[in-house]
Formats: structure tokens, sequence, C-alpha cells
């Protein structure tokens, strides 16, 4: 058995409207899914399966999700050793220990092509940080840019299927599959 992170790009299925975290674990299940188990409120899965393709799981997921949820919604998958490669990938370690919240990754499905994150660099604003690795798109977010520009260019037309996630969000979730 493999264990894997699921992260849903959104959980909001429309006015008024959100998935509750019970309702996704009893999906994963159904899908013969092995111990879901869910991080806060907003759409990340831990579970074990057999090894598989990836693509063929998320594809698997999303049909899943649209059948229960009655909206499709894209869902990124990672198998845990590369949720932990991920995790120690984090490129500011000072600024996640002194505001994590403020420290972001757009993970995603597809590596982000080179032309793309030469493209972002144009966007990150003061004291803002950002920097590509394996693919991901890590981000230092200020406080003092509440409408930062570059929150808005690391968007699915610009850089293809992906969804973001804070430092703590990433760690716990490490730690959730055995870091």
């Amino acid at each position: 058995m493999q264990t894997y992170v699921a992260l849903l790009y959104s959980i909001v299925l429309g006015e008024g409207r959100r998935v509750v975290m019970a309702d996704l674990k009893a999906m994963a299940e159904q899908l013969g899914l092995n111990n879901p188990r869910t991080l806060v409120a907003t759409g990340n899965l831990v579970f074990e399966a057999p090894a598989t393709d990836i693509a063929d799981l998320e594809q698997r997921l999303e049909v899943a999700f649209e059948k229960t949820f009655g909206r499709h919604v894209d869902i990124i998958v990672r198998g845990a050793e590369d949720w932990l490669k991920l995790a120690a990938g984090n490129p500011f370690p000072d600024e996640s220990k002194e505001t994590a919240d403020q420290v972001a990754v757009r993970v995603m499905r597809q590596p982000v092509p080179d032309e793309a994150v030469s493209a972002l660099r144009s966007y990150v604003g003061k004291d803002e940080k950002m920097q590509a690795v394996s693919g991901d798109i890590w981000i230092v977010f200020s406080r003092a840019t509440p409408s930062s520009r570059l929150l808005t260019a690391t968007s699915h037309k610009r850089l293809g299927t992906g969804t973001s996630r804070n430092w703590n969000t990433v760690r716990k979730l490490a730690e959730m599959v055995g870091a």
C-alpha cells in the first residue's frame, strides 16, 4: 500500500454550499481507498491505496467527486514520498518559521514551464518572494500588500492546473504521511 495526499482546488460547491469533510472521506471509502482522513476543512485528503498511476488516481477522484457533489473540481495527487520532498524543498525556511501562513506553495499537476516562471517574476511585489522548486511555485506573501499581483498571476490560465497551500498545511500533511 502507498500513502497519497489529494488536494482539492476548491470545496465551494455553490452559493452557501461547501464540501463537508466527512462526506469527502465517505466518497474516498466508496472508491475503495483505505484509511481516508482530512486535514482542516479546506480539501486536504490523505489515504492509502495500492501503488498506481497518479494521473489515473486524479481522474478517479475527480469523476467520483463530480458524481458525489455535482460539480467538477480539479484534484492534485502526490505520493507520500513526493509530498515529503515537496515539504523538504521549501526554499523559505526562515520565513516559514516566522510567518508560516504567509508562505505558500502552488502544487502543480504538471511542472510549471520555465517561461511561465520567468513571466511571474515581474509580478513579485515589494516584500514578496517567489521561487520555482521541482515545477511547483513557492511564494512568500506580504501582509503589507493584501492585493498582491503575484497571487492573481498564479492562476490556472497562466500556470496550468494547480492549487495552493500555506506552509502550515504543507507541514501538517507531511506529518500525516510520515515525516
